[in-house]
């Protein structure tokens, strides 16, 4: 039965160890027991000098999961991958992953939007460039990641008011 499993690789060597597994699968015959191999990934926009920039970033740094049947021709195959330190789960038994993990994993439950990730840091001098408070400047109070949205504490009359803003809204001081 054809199970998903965890390894452990040397962080930052994910893909060199995916593409050495699926080459020892293909040269050994193990077609039949390793069925799949991926490194999660996700999708995550940045700013990049005022632009949106799409990059791939890893979800799991230094592991990769293995769709395989578990026999002992394939547990020794994946163990002695290069790059592979071993499975997640105790030393002799690997422990398999449940469906519900390997959804989240695999982002199956969901069509997720990109994530956008914050260049910015919190008390750090901004400027509006975008909406009715542009050309104002401020400083970063929080940052809310999930909605890409930064509150900005801007001096309006005299007072500080906090103003939220999205990531494309503003730029670097």
């Amino acid at each position: 039965m054809y199970r998903w499993y965890v390894i452990n690789t040397y962080s930052g060597h994910e893909n060199k160890v995916k593409h050495n597994l699926e080459h020892r699968v293909e040269t050994m015959s193990q077609n039949r027991n390793v069925r799949q191999v991926v490194v999660p990934t996700e999708q995550v926009s940045e700013m990049k000098d005022g632009q949106k920039v799409q990059t791939e970033k890893r979800t799991m740094p230094g592991y990769v999961l293995v769709n395989m049947e578990m026999t002992d021709d394939a547990w020794g195959l994946v163990k002695n991958t290069p790059g592979v330190t071993g499975f997640v789960g105790s030393r002799n038994k690997p422990v398999p992953l449940s469906k519900p993990e390997v959804d989240r994993l695999l982002h199956r439950e969901t069509a997720e939007r990109p994530r956008t990730q914050a260049q910015f840091a919190i008390g750090e001098s901004v400027k509006v460039i975008s909406g009715p408070l542009s050309d104002f400047s401020g400083e970063i109070a929080e940052i809310n990641e999930d909605a890409a949205k930064l509150k900005v504490l801007v001096s309006i009359f005299g007072r500080e008011t906090p103003v939220e803003v999205g990531y494309d809204q503003v730029k670097k001081i």
